[in-house]
This record gives structure tokens, sequence and C-alpha cells, in this order.
């Protein structure tokens, strides 16, 4: 079957099999920052901004995706810049597996809700498997973020 898919801003057309993972499809466009984890959709290893809204690109078909945007964390590196630091200086990016999800949820969180609480931060980041560091480090990196955001904001920084 034939699809179009705008991939991080660059639009894709190509015959694909009619069972072809988004996950698989974005691999094969070079997007390496989606990982395959635990293939059930439990780890979040492998979350993309399908319209906006994070997804499971292990869980949606390729053919799902025909005339929709996606992005992944390639496209979003100048986003993703402003916080990701602070996250690694908690020491939440021990072996940097999981991070991408992590990243991806914490853009699309911020996108809709640019002061969220802890608990809706921790209610983001549910879905994304961590097995070194514990999630306070995220929860505490995001944060930092924010706080720092809102010091820029009244002239504190």
């Amino acid at each position: 079957m034939d699809i179009k898919i705008k991939v991080n801003g660059t639009l894709i057309c190509e015959s694909v099999s009619p069972d072809l993972l988004l996950l698989d499809f974005l691999r094969k466009h070079g997007c390496y920052s989606v990982k395959r984890g635990c293939e059930t959709a439990n780890c979040g290893l492998c979350t993309v901004l399908l319209d906006g809204t994070p997804v499971l690109s292990c869980s949606v078909l390729c053919a799902r995706a025909d005339g929709h945007e996606v992005y992944t964390l390639e496209g979003l590196q100048e986003e993703a810049s402003g916080f990701v630091g602070f996250i690694a200086d908690q020491g939440a990016d021990q072996c940097g597996f999981c991070n991408p999800g992590f990243v991806m949820n914490t853009i699309a969180l911020l996108r809709e809700n640019p002061d969220p609480s802890d608990d809706e931060i921790r209610a983001y980041l549910a879905g994304n498997l961590c097995r070194c560091s514990g999630y306070e480090g995220q929860l505490r990196g995001i944060r930092n973020y924010l706080d720092y955001i809102n010091r820029k904001k009244q002239g504190k920084e």
C-alpha cells in the first residue's frame, strides 16, 4: 500500500506492507531515537508524537499514520535542548536508553501544560520504564527547568 507520512517535517511517500509497524518505518528512515524495547507497548522507548500526541510506535501500524505528521527526537532537538541538561544534572540519564521516551513525553506535556504540578508530570512520565534512576531524578530535573523558566520570565535569571 502507498502511504504519505510527514516525518520531522519531511514528506515521505513510500509503498509499505500493511503490517509494517510505525517503529520499523521510522528506524528505516534514520530515526534511531525510536527504540525497540518491550514490544508490548509497556516501556515507552518507542514514543513519538503523532499529530502532536504521544503514541507508542510499536503498537501503531504505519498505515494508520498515512496522511499524518510524526515527530521523533531527531526532529525536536532544539525544543528538547532546553530541558535535557536539567534532567542530566539530576543524574536521571544514567544509561540513557529510556531518555528519548522521557523527552518526547516531556515535550508533549509542556506543550499541553506549561506549568504542570508534580502529579501531572508523574502522570505523563508513567508510561516510561527506567531501570536505572527511579524517576525522581526526571521529576526534579523537569521541576528545576520549569522553575528556571519562571525565574527568567520574572527577570530573575
